[in-house]
């Protein structure tokens, strides 16, 4: 009976242990802008098994559900280094909606990571050699993506112009999340070197 119970509980540490090993990240790629690495950090120690859940395919709702009970709950027991509740839902919205989207379709986002790498090889370099920084590589990719739908897009700089009036094409966004993940990986070597 000592065995059994000594190989029980030395199963659930070993089950505990890889479970925390193989928790999943949020990427940095779908985080928002304005999010620091901190709030990323929290909000991953927070929400980490809904998104291993949702990477097994619970869906988005339920997911949410979830994220919002363990941010909100967070919050209120002062657990979250001073982050507020929306910083930190903002961070595990967007998350969870790019591991449903990547669940969903795994292959298309393969895809477009290959298109995106291709359309933007110039501008990864760039980053990559530190001879341009990510916010105007950024700009200069939305601006190629935008164009392989429309080849006159030209972005509209006036400030203060409602955006409803600005004539930009219509977009998958993955092309878009895609040109942010090469080129954070490009700054991310940049800063290695």
């Amino acid at each position: 009976m000592k065995k059994i119970k000594t190989f029980l509980t030395a199963a659930a540490i070993l089950a505990a242990i890889t479970q925390s090993a193989y928790a999943a990240e949020i990427p940095v790629e779908c985080a928002p802008e304005n999010a620091t690495a901190e709030s990323i950090a929290i909000t991953e120690n927070l929400i980490s098994p809904i998104l291993d859940e949702v990477q097994n395919g619970l869906g988005y709702q339920p997911a949410w559900c979830n994220a919002h009970n363990a941010v909100f709950n967070a919050v209120l027991a002062g657990n979250t280094n001073g982050y507020g509740y929306l910083d930190l839902a903002a961070v595990a919205r967007n998350a969870l909606i790019y591991y449903r989207d990547v669940y969903l379709r795994p292959e298309y986002y393969a895809e477009k990571e290959a298109a995106a790498k291709t359309l933007l090889s110039d501008l990864i370099c760039e980053v990559e050699n530190g001879t341009k920084n990510y916010d105007t590589a950024l700009k200069e990719a939305y601006t190629k993506i935008y164009q392989t739908i429309n080849p006159t897009y030209v972005p509209n700089e006036e400030i203060g112009i409602d955006r409803i009036y600005l004539d930009i094409p219509a977009a998958d966004t993955v092309m878009f999340t895609q040109a942010r993940k090469l080129l954070k990986e490009a700054q991310t070597r940049s800063v290695q070197k």
